[in-house]
């Protein structure tokens, strides 16, 4: 086998369901030059047992087990540390790789010497059946990585910044080592951030149309992104939003900045509120209210062009 050049780190916890799918796909990549570390988050369901099969079977894969569960931010973070190749990606237990999805962003990162790659990603829904299937390209991903471009930066595609998630992307190990680059612990939504540094700091970023994730919403309700009508899971959820924003701006990224301002009221908002009008708790509605309201303040204040469709959600936030 060649020597590795990208490490592949999965956290799971109780994913059992879809574990094995999500490491069959990794398992059939076309691009075979890889390592993975798979963080078993102290799981109570099979999730546990598949890790332990899978790198038992496969020289390529590495086990970390956590006899307490640590979290996403955590078990990446601890991985992290693991990791010698020159390149790291990220991809969660219990989504589907596309087959050709390393050899895409590992590939363009060799062609063009940039520190990220960027691709696109589907969301993976089950019918009434409770078969899943992959959907289109939303708007906003699209917007991140459509056109193709390589050694791109954000002030020439501030739209980059609206691609957060972690396992979209491939890049270079220096890169998190020189920059100290941690993933946020003990919160939901720990990529929002890192996502932000990542492009703040990258000398060059690709970006890629190609779709190299499908992304699963769980029928049964679970997953991080389908909890947010909890409070807890909304203050993480507009923290990591802030926080994201914060880093733009202190890097002197404005473009991005606005575009992220502009996508997050345009998207993030308008979904909010639509949980918030039947939300039993008005905790709910005054951190959901005093969040908008500051970003609008923004908008107005820097002359950003904001969506007329979603201007009537945008106006009942406004007055919780």
């Amino acid at each position: 086998m060649s020597s590795p050049t990208v490490t592949v780190i999965v956290p799971g916890r109780d994913v059992g369901a879809f574990v094995d799918e999500a490491l069959a796909s990794l398992r059939a990549q076309t691009r075979s030059d890889f390592r993975a570390i798979l963080v078993d988050d102290a799981s109570r369901d099979r999730t546990a047992e598949a890790f332990a099969a899978t790198a038992a079977a496969d020289p390529r894969f590495r086990l970390v087990r956590h006899e307490v569960a640590r979290g996403l931010g955590a078990s990446r973070n601890e991985a992290l540390e693991l990791v010698d190749t020159p390149l790291v990606g990220f991809f969660d237990a219990d989504d589907v790789m596309t087959p050709r999805a390393l050899e895409i962003l590992v590939g363009s990162l060799e062609a063009s010497g940039s520190e990220v790659a960027v691709g696109a990603y589907v969301r993976l829904r089950a019918d009434a059946a409770g078969h899943y299937a992959p959907g289109v390209v939303q708007p906003w991903v699209a917007a991140s990585t459509s056109p193709a471009r390589r050694g791109t930066s954000l002030a020439e595609h501030p739209d980059v910044s609206g691609n957060i998630v972690a396992w979209s992307k491939v890049s270079r190990l220096d890169l998190w080592r020189r920059e100290g680059l941690r993933f946020t612990e003990d919160k939901a939504y720990e990529d929002q951030v890192v996502a932000q540094q990542l492009y703040s700091a990258a000398h060059g970023i690709d970006v890629i149309p190609d779709v190299v994730v499908h992304w699963r919403e769980r029928a049964d309700g679970t997953s991080i992104t389908q909890r947010r009508h909890a409070v807890p899971v909304l203050q993480d959820y507009l923290d990591g939003m802030s926080g994201g924003l914060a880093v733009l701006d202190a890097a002197g990224r404005t473009a991005a900045a606005r575009s992220r301002v502009r996508l997050i009221l345009g998207m993030d908002v308008p979904a909010l509120v639509r949980v918030a009008e039947h939300h039993p708790d008005d905790t709910y509605r005054k951190l959901l209210g005093a969040f908008t309201r500051g970003l609008t303040e923004r908008a107005e204040r820097d002359g950003i062009p904001l969506d007329e469709d979603s201007a009537a959600l945008r106006a009942a936030a406004l007055a919780w």
